[in-house]
């Protein structure tokens, strides 16, 4: 199984800093992204922040010069660093794995190899307070 566990949401105040960190579990062998996607309450899901296999980083001009994209192939992890935080930027937080190829095994243990998914963790929720 391919798991995304999303850590670090919570409230904070306006001004404030918080660091998500998303784990990441399952055999990937390769990816097209990392992304970090947010839904304000009442609207739609939007991308904010990806990061490419080969490192290229892209963000939501709303949160340009304020958020960091960052990766850790050795632990498997991606982060996404929110500093100046505004009223704005209350949502919850989802990270994102996109055209992922890797395996998992079934419950008979079989290996099933999967090319091109995306994977979604559940969610942190982040308040910030003005």
């Amino acid at each position: 199984q391919v798991k995304l566990e999303e850590t670090g949401g919570g409230p904070v105040q306006a001004g404030g800093s918080l660091r998500l960190s998303c784990s990441i579990s399952g055999e990937i062998t390769k990816f097209n992204a990392m992304n970090w996607y947010r839904r304000p309450t009442g609207k739609q899901r939007e991308l904010v922040a990806s990061i490419t296999s080969d490192g290229t980083t892209n963000y939501l001009d709303f949160v340009k010069g304020r958020f960091t994209i960052s990766r850790d192939d050795a632990k498997n992890t991606v982060a996404l660093q929110m500093n100046n935080l505004k009223f704005e930027d209350t949502a919850v937080y989802f990270c994102n794995i996109e055209g992922a190829h890797g395996m998992m095994k079934d419950p008979e243990g079989i290996p099933e190899y999967f090319y091109g998914m995306n994977f979604w963790g559940k969610g942190t929720l982040v308040t910030v307070s003005s």
